[in-house]
């Protein structure tokens, strides 16, 4: 496949915006598809997401539009940057325009509302097992991404054919993608990193310092990699790029909406003033109900999310979730 392909990125948000930059930095021309046709339209004519990225400009080979069949029909593979909650209608409308040849990979960190499914079983489910079916994930902040600054991700996939057709279109100009054939490892852990910075988040609003901090963040890793184990990912990957990588770069930076939402929450907002001031979705308050049925549902304990959970759903308090933790009884670090 040469990399000079078309490629279509669904999604006109921040990231899906600023992976579809990255690839058409790379040479190719792309489509970047949104569901507004005045957004789009209006995107198309300024060569902006003045919304997300403003100041950022679309390269020239890049084309915003509204026109899915158009966008789908024109290019070699997809990659789907929607939120998790509308990936299977994302996938539904898409069904009927692809080809058998076209890959699809995902972008979209979290579990499907209500079924607790991964994005690849949603994809999967909707479009066929047999195709193509990568993730993408890894510490990524889309305005560093779309500025051009130096990025990592991981691609996993069902094809090792796949992954490396699609690590090698966004690779180059200081992004570097690395491959991977874990997909329930590199899911996990990114939908289960949005709760626990939402927990670090809230700490740090309670001001309780960089060792808790660094604590939850260990810890909290800890939980993600048993969570992703039960479901049989391999323990490396939580220590790449899409687990402890993202973990990081999620519950210590300031442009995490997760972060920020659960600061809002430590320092005294509601559930409800805490979302209302974050522009944009924040994955770690859809994820956290279902990331929690899972744990349960294969016993496996994660009270850091647990607790985190408790919080956004105004059931406890951050101080009382603060006190539960404290009071668990002592216990070996591993096992």
């Amino acid at each position: 496949m040469p990399d000079q392909a078309p490629i279509t990125v669904l999604g006109a948000g921040a990231f899906g915006t600023a992976l579809a930059i990255q690839l058409t930095r790379r040479g190719a021309p792309g489509f970047l598809w949104g569901r507004d046709a005045t957004t789009m339209a209006t995107m198309e004519e300024s060569r902006e997401n003045v919304r997300y990225l403003k100041g950022i400009a679309l390269p020239a080979k890049l084309v915003a539009t509204s026109d899915l069949a158009r966008a789908v029909q024109a290019s070699c593979d997809i990659v789907i940057s929607t939120p998790s909650p509308t990936l299977r209608e994302t996938c539904e409308r898409l069904a009927p325009l692809l080809r058998d040849d076209q890959g699809i990979a995902c972008a979209a960190k979290g579990l499907e509302p209500g079924s607790g499914r991964l994005a690849h079983e949603v994809i999967g489910e909707v479009l066929g097992k047999a195709r193509a079916i990568a993730v993408i994930s890894g510490p990524t902040f889309a305005r560093e991404l779309g500025l051009g600054l130096p990025t990592s991700v991981t691609v996993a996939a069902n094809d090792p054919a796949f992954a490396e057709r699609m690590a090698l279109r966004f690779h180059g100009d200081g992004f570097r993608a690395y491959t991977s054939g874990d997909l329930v490892g590199v899911e996990i852990g990114g939908a289960a990193k949005n709760v626990l910075a939402i927990a670090v988040g809230i700490a740090d609003g309670l001001g309780l310092g960089a060792n808790t901090r660094a604590a939850m963040i260990t810890r909290g890793l800890n939980e993600i990699t048993r969570l992703a184990s039960a479901l049989g990912a391999e323990p490396a990957t939580l220590m790449g790029l899409a687990g402890l990588g993202d973990l990081v770069l999620t519950c210590t930076d300031n442009q995490s909406r997760n972060r920020r939402y659960g600061l809002q929450l430590g320092e005294g907002a509601t559930p409800e003033q805490a979302k209302a001031g974050i522009n944009g979705v924040v994955e770690g308050v859809r994820a956290a109900p279902e990331v929690l049925r899972l744990a349960a549902k294969l016993g496996v304990e994660m009270p850091l999310h647990e607790m985190a959970g408790a919080v956004i759903a105004g059931t406890v308090s951050p101080i009382e979730a603060v006190k539960r933790l404290a009071e668990r009884p002592q216990r070996a670090e591993l096992g």
